[in-house]
Protein backbone atom coordinates (compact mmCIF):
# COMPACT_ATOMS: atom_id res chain seq x y z
CA UNK A 1 0.00 0.00 0.00
CA UNK A 2 1.13 3.59 -0.87
CA UNK A 3 1.81 6.21 1.45
CA UNK A 4 0.58 9.47 0.21
CA UNK A 5 0.62 12.76 1.77
CA UNK A 6 -2.09 15.09 0.90
CA UNK A 7 -2.59 18.62 2.03
CA UNK A 8 -6.39 20.10 1.58
CA UNK A 9 -7.89 23.20 2.09
CA UNK A 10 -10.73 25.42 1.14
CA UNK A 11 -10.98 29.43 0.55
CA UNK A 12 -14.32 31.55 0.22
CA UNK A 13 -14.95 34.96 -0.75
CA UNK A 14 -17.82 36.06 1.74
CA UNK A 15 -19.62 33.02 3.24
CA UNK A 16 -21.63 32.24 1.28
CA UNK A 17 -19.84 33.50 -1.39
CA UNK A 18 -17.58 32.00 -4.16
CA UNK A 19 -15.48 29.47 -2.70
CA UNK A 20 -12.59 26.87 -4.11
CA UNK A 21 -10.76 24.05 -2.82
CA UNK A 22 -7.42 23.09 -2.97
CA UNK A 23 -5.50 19.54 -2.41
CA UNK A 24 -1.95 18.74 -2.99
CA UNK A 25 -0.67 15.10 -2.92
CA UNK A 26 2.81 13.77 -2.45
CA UNK A 27 3.95 10.61 -2.55
CA UNK A 28 7.80 9.90 -3.34
CA UNK A 29 8.95 12.22 -6.00
CA UNK A 30 5.52 12.94 -7.69
CA UNK A 31 3.03 15.31 -7.11
CA UNK A 32 -1.07 16.08 -7.91
CA UNK A 33 -2.35 19.72 -7.83
CA UNK A 34 -6.13 19.67 -7.36
CA UNK A 35 -8.51 22.66 -7.30
CA UNK A 36 -12.02 23.80 -7.95
CA UNK A 37 -14.77 26.16 -7.21
CA UNK A 38 -18.44 26.94 -6.80
CA UNK A 39 -20.15 30.48 -7.04
CA UNK A 40 -21.31 29.94 -3.80
CA UNK A 41 -21.07 28.21 -1.16
CA UNK A 42 -19.62 28.25 1.76
CA UNK A 43 -16.25 27.56 3.69
CA UNK A 44 -17.00 24.52 5.12
CA UNK A 45 -18.14 23.22 1.97
CA UNK A 46 -14.93 23.88 0.30
CA UNK A 47 -12.64 22.23 3.44
CA UNK A 48 -14.71 19.76 2.69
CA UNK A 49 -14.63 19.04 -1.07
CA UNK A 50 -10.69 19.55 -0.87
CA UNK A 51 -10.23 16.38 1.32
CA UNK A 52 -12.85 14.37 -0.89
CA UNK A 53 -11.11 15.56 -4.26
CA UNK A 54 -8.07 14.56 -2.85
CA UNK A 55 -9.22 11.30 -1.75
CA UNK A 56 -10.93 10.62 -4.82
CA UNK A 57 -7.82 11.38 -7.07
CA UNK A 58 -6.30 8.40 -5.85
CA UNK A 59 -6.35 5.24 -7.76
CA UNK A 60 -6.20 2.45 -5.44
CA UNK A 61 -6.26 2.44 -2.15
CA UNK A 62 -3.61 3.80 -0.05
CA UNK A 63 -2.13 5.01 3.31
CA UNK A 64 -2.95 8.67 3.83
CA UNK A 65 -2.10 11.32 5.84
CA UNK A 66 -4.35 13.99 5.09
CA UNK A 67 -3.44 17.69 6.79
CA UNK A 68 -6.25 20.47 7.08
CA UNK A 69 -6.23 23.53 8.79
CA UNK A 70 -9.95 22.90 9.30
CA UNK A 71 -10.70 21.68 12.42
CA UNK A 72 -14.44 20.84 11.37
CA UNK A 73 -13.62 18.93 9.38
CA UNK A 74 -10.62 16.72 11.63
CA UNK A 75 -13.44 16.71 14.22
CA UNK A 76 -16.42 16.43 12.26
CA UNK A 77 -15.00 12.86 10.60
CA UNK A 78 -12.75 11.70 13.34
CA UNK A 79 -15.60 12.40 16.02
CA UNK A 80 -19.13 13.75 15.34
CA UNK A 81 -19.39 11.40 12.29
CA UNK A 82 -20.11 8.30 14.11
CA UNK A 83 -22.91 9.91 16.13
CA UNK A 84 -24.65 11.48 13.55
CA UNK A 85 -24.98 8.43 11.48
CA UNK A 86 -25.92 6.26 14.63
CA UNK A 87 -29.04 9.29 15.15
CA UNK A 88 -29.76 9.60 11.43
CA UNK A 89 -27.65 12.59 10.80
CA UNK A 90 -28.81 14.34 13.21
CA UNK A 91 -26.82 16.48 15.44
CA UNK A 92 -26.51 16.30 19.23
CA UNK A 93 -29.41 18.84 19.29
CA UNK A 94 -31.55 16.89 16.90
CA UNK A 95 -30.97 19.38 14.19
CA UNK A 96 -29.66 17.92 10.59
CA UNK A 97 -26.43 17.20 10.22
CA UNK A 98 -25.38 20.21 7.76
CA UNK A 99 -23.36 19.34 4.60
CA UNK A 100 -25.01 15.83 4.83
CA UNK A 101 -24.18 15.45 1.12
CA UNK A 102 -20.34 16.24 1.46
CA UNK A 103 -20.18 14.03 4.94
CA UNK A 104 -21.27 11.12 3.26
CA UNK A 105 -19.09 11.26 0.41
CA UNK A 106 -16.10 11.98 2.30
CA UNK A 107 -17.30 8.49 4.47
CA UNK A 108 -17.45 6.75 1.66
CA UNK A 109 -13.95 8.20 0.02
CA UNK A 110 -12.24 7.40 3.39
CA UNK A 111 -13.54 3.74 3.57
CA UNK A 112 -11.19 3.42 1.03
CA UNK A 113 -8.07 4.55 2.12
CA UNK A 114 -6.28 3.98 5.53
CA UNK A 115 -6.83 7.97 6.69
CA UNK A 116 -5.02 9.07 9.49
CA UNK A 117 -5.80 13.00 10.15
CA UNK A 118 -3.47 15.57 11.36
CA UNK A 119 -5.10 19.33 12.28
CA UNK A 120 -2.36 22.15 11.30
CA UNK A 121 -2.27 25.86 12.12
CA UNK A 122 -3.71 27.70 8.98
CA UNK A 123 -1.13 30.34 7.21
CA UNK A 124 1.74 29.83 9.59
CA UNK A 125 4.27 28.58 6.86
CA UNK A 126 3.75 25.32 6.75
CA UNK A 127 4.67 24.19 3.02
CA UNK A 128 2.03 22.06 2.46
CA UNK A 129 -0.48 24.08 4.13
CA UNK A 130 0.77 27.17 2.11
CA UNK A 131 0.03 24.80 -1.47
CA UNK A 132 -3.26 23.98 -0.72
CA UNK A 133 -4.56 27.27 0.06
CA UNK A 134 -2.59 28.54 -2.78
CA UNK A 135 -4.54 25.88 -5.40
CA UNK A 136 -7.93 26.71 -3.05
CA UNK A 137 -7.40 30.19 -3.92
CA UNK A 138 -6.70 29.42 -7.76
CA UNK A 139 -9.54 27.20 -7.54
CA UNK A 140 -12.05 30.63 -7.14
CA UNK A 141 -9.96 32.14 -9.81
CA UNK A 142 -10.54 29.45 -12.28
CA UNK A 143 -13.98 29.10 -11.11
CA UNK A 144 -14.60 32.57 -12.11
CA UNK A 145 -13.22 33.02 -15.45
CA UNK A 146 -15.86 30.12 -16.76
CA UNK A 147 -18.99 31.96 -15.12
Amino acid sequence: MKDVTLYTDGACKGNPGPGGWGAWLTFGQHEKRLCGGEPETTNNRMELLGAIEGLKALKEPCRVTLYTDSSYVQKGITQWLAGWKKKGWLTASKQPVKNKDLWQALDKECARHDVKWQWVKGHAGIEGNEIADELANLGIEKMRETL
